[in-house]
């Protein structure tokens, strides 16, 4: 969330920017366009190719920014669908830790075997398990407490007792923070 937020504070700001710069480019031109008249060839010819290469850099400008933007919509483009596939993933581990209380050790392989390969192809889009385990400290950037219990020692005060549902990310994004118990 914290991402997103700053993302689009960064993306308002850069059109803000370039409003500006805009603006003043406009400026620039008529105040160009009035001193034109009492200029020598040589210093037009100048002043056109001044005008040329900033336009050149502004394109080039353009192309670096779009590119990079394409990128990141190709690097998240799956997030709807990968959140949308999380808690069958969870159903499917839940499923399988039933199935070993069984001790049914076929239904346990095939169970297993669909499982990693679901994990082989999302991991293949781009999806990653974040690892958090207990006595990792706690971090609200990364974790989302849902409670938070007496810490049965000292060295677990502050730091994470439980983990209740994983964390997984896409590229560098999390698309669904961990959710945690918390010692206080």
């Amino acid at each position: 969330m914290s991402n997103d937020k700053d993302e689009l504070e960064k993306n308002i700001e850069e059109t803000i920017n370039e409003n500006k710069e805009s603006q003043e480019n406009k400026e620039s031109q008529v105040e160009q366009e009035e001193k034109k008249e009492d200029l020598t060839p040589e210093e037009l010819l100048a002043q056109e190719q001044d005008k040329f290469l900033r336009l050149f850099a502004e394109f080039e400008n353009y192309k670096k920014r779009t590119s990079k933007e394409r990128v990141e919509l190709f690097k998240t483009a799956n997030q709807e669908l990968m959140t949308a596939i999380l808690p069958v993933l969870d159903d499917l581990n839940r499923g399988i830790v039933e199935v070993k209380k069984v001790k049914e050790k076929s239904l346990l392989k095939g169970m297993e075997l669909i499982q990693n390969k679901l994990i082989s192809i999302l991991n293949q889009k781009g999806l990653q398990k974040m690892e958090v385990k207990q006595g990792d400290v706690f971090d609200a950037e990364i974790h989302n407490a849902i409670t938070q219990i007496p810490a049965p020692s000292k060295k677990l005060i502050g730091k994470i007792i439980d983990v209740t549902e994983v964390g997984y990310k896409l590229g560098d994004k999390i698309i669904r923070y961990p959710k945690v118990v918390v010692g206080k």
